[in-house]
């Protein structure tokens, strides 16, 4: 018999979290159409660059990420005395930790800050604000790149993604050291509700929720500083406003603090 597909629904519990998983999400995005032969998969491979550009140098996100590397340092080598550690899986862990964080502090600048001095790059960045801005009577320069064969197009995708290969592989091993950090429970939301209190003392990271792919219905995860909630919806469409399940449902639940 088939295992039923389940999706984590994960809510990041600090701003640094936050804007990894924005990243996370645009380097997806960008990777996806990368090889496409379309000009649409360019243009949305291009975008999704242009916003990873705009979320690192809209904040030190840099410097942030050497601060989380080195805490995933500590927190590892804090592990080397326990009874049971399995000290070749920690080394390894600990190189996979060190190699990013050597890499990043040897870069004086932050990554991506050579596509802003590229002129197509900024007028097509200039004009996306501006809904349908990057028609091709707006840019017939982008127009013209985006006529080239499309082996040329996607060299040059992956020459402009590739500038941030050091933050992405950051923040590839930051969130999967974060969400092995935990092992799932099994909870119960009375009427489609549940809380749980949250220790200051703790340093959580994020909550993750699962549910069968193909439930009829989805959570709606909220946090601060001492408790987070968790509401379960459901919809009869996407024109209609979602309701609170009245039963009870039962989920998995990660709490990942590391």
């Amino acid at each position: 018999m088939q295992k039923a597909r389940h999706t984590a629904y994960e809510q990041p519990l600090n701003e640094r979290i936050r804007s990894m998983l924005r990243l996370e999400f645009l380097f997806e995005r960008a990777s996806y159409r990368l090889e496409g032969s379309s000009i649409w998969d360019s243009r949305s491979s291009l975008e999704a660059t242009l916003d990873i550009l705009a979320l690192l140098t809209r904040a030190d996100l840099k410097a942030e990420l050497i601060k989380e590397l080195e805490r995933h340092v500590a927190k590892l080598e804090g592990l080397r005395n326990n009874r049971g550690v399995d000290l070749e899986r920690l080394d390894r862990a600990l190189d996979e930790v060190r190699q990013p964080l050597l890499a990043l502090r040897a870069v004086d600048s932050v990554p991506g800050s050579e596509l802003r001095q590229n002129e197509l790059l900024s007028a097509v960045r200039q004009r996306s604000s501006i809904p349908a801005g990057t028609c091709s009577f707006d840019i017939p320069a982008y127009q013209y790149w985006l006529e080239r064969p499309a082996e040329e197009r996607v060299v040059q995708l992956q020459a402009w993604l590739g500038v941030f290969d050091l933050v992405r592989e950051a923040i590839t091993v930051s969130l999967r050291l974060i969400r092995q950090s935990a092992r799932p429970t099994r909870e119960v939301a009375a009427a489609g509700f549940f809380q749980r209190n949250i220790d200051p003392a703790v340093p959580y990271q994020m909550i993750r929720v699962f549910i069968p792919t193909n439930a009829p219905m989805f959570p709606e995860i909220s946090a601060g500083r001492h408790r987070f909630t968790v509401r379960f919806l459901t919809s009869g469409g996407p024109e209609a406003r979602p309701t609170q399940v009245s039963e009870d449902v039962e989920f998995d639940l990660q709490c990942c603090a590391l």
